[in-house]
């Protein structure tokens, strides 16, 4: 692949071994971004950048990543290990690029291994584990490891409402998408405005935390590593909670997205994964249901757009399709709370 040429010979002028890259494979998974798994000199690297076709915001979104992950170092988040970033475009023609750590472990939205698959007491720790791995990074002071303009922690919460509404509305711009039929929509951003948090303390948010954004441990149920770190940000921590616990399986409910994890059975309850996330916290979570009907109400809307491009014919039919479905599970789920 001729990236991996012009890598290797950025590799050689950061003296990370010289000589040919071998055993290159593919890491496949739910973005578009490009990673490459490969040995150089006996030691094996992740390599990740943006879309072949790169959107106008992919660069930054992938120098992002590699601050958050500089800063986890040495932290107790399990996270992939960063190596080295190359934020000079001209070695690949237009992208910038990392190198970090390859984790030995597993996704468990796409499969579990056989101990994991008949060992529903396993299953059953992996929740927790996740709860357990999304807490610390809640705990991790963003000042202190250089990220405190990472973000706008001011008015966050404030701003989640509208923002959402105001994507929602946007979606009317697609030919062809009839609207939301999805639920009550301004019943929810309602409560949610009225039932809003007074306080709150800013920390690391991961964006996007649930099951098939983590690795697991080939050999048990721990978290090896927290990955995916597109939408991190500096907010509210509380919303990963409620992000995972949105799309958590609920006994007597469908899986709001396919997960192989979600529909294993043996899991954890809501109520053990949050009284997991409470041993490694010092933050109140007695608004737990407010950060859980929000998550439920940014991510439907985040899905319902797929629904809205696949109506003008920007994304397959089926993939809008199901992401509908996930959209309206999810107002349920918000719904069910709010009574």
């Amino acid at each position: 692949m001729d990236d991996l040429t012009a890598v290797a010979a950025w590799m050689s002028e950061q003296q990370l071994g010289d000589g040919p890259v071998e055993n290159v494979s593919e890491i496949t998974g739910g973005t578009q971004n490009v990673m490459l798994r490969f040995t150089r000199s006996g030691r094996e690297y992740v390599f990740r950048r943006g879309p072949r076709h790169l959107r106008p915001v992919s660069n930054k979104v992938i120098l992002r990543e590699t601050r958050v992950l500089h800063a986890l170092a040495g932290t107790d988040v399990p996270h992939p290990g960063l190596i080295a970033v190359c934020e000079d475009t001209s070695v690949l023609g237009d992208a910038v690029f990392y190198l970090m750590e390859p984790v030995d472990g597993f996704n468990a939205g796409a499969t579990l291994p056989a101990l994991h698959a008949g060992d529903a007491g396993i299953r059953h720790e992996m929740g927790l584990s996740m709860a357990e791995a999304v807490a610390k990074l809640g705990a991790v002071d963003h000042v202190a490891v250089g990220l405190a303009d990472f973000g706008k922690p001011e008015g966050f919460l404030e701003r989640q409402v509208p923002r959402w509404l105001s994507e929602l509305e946007s979606y009317s711009g697609f030919e062809n998408y009839p609207g939301p039929d999805i639920g009550d929509v301004d019943a929810v951003a309602r409560w949610l405005q009225h039932n809003q948090p007074r306080q709150w303390q800013p920390g690391i948010m991961h964006g996007d935390y649930h099951a098939a954004n983590v690795m697991f441990s080939p050999t048990g149920p721990e978290v090896v590593a927290i990955v995916d770190w597109e939408m991190c940000t500096i907010g509210d921590p509380l919303l990963d909670l409620g992000w995972m616990l949105a799309t958590w399986y609920l006994p007597g409910t469908e899986s709001v997205l396919t997960n192989v994890l979600m529909d294993a059975g043996g899991l954890a309850t809501p109520d053990e994964l949050v009284a997991r996330y409470a041993q490694h916290t010092t933050r109140d979570l007695s608004d737990i249901d407010w950060y859980t009907v929000l998550a439920c109400f940014k991510l439907g809307i985040i899905l319902e757009g797929s629904n809205a491009r696949a109506a003008a014919g920007y994304a397959p039919k089926e993939i809008g399709d199901r992401l509908h479905i996930a959209t309206v599970r999810l107002f349920q789920r918000a719904l069910a709370i709010i009574g």
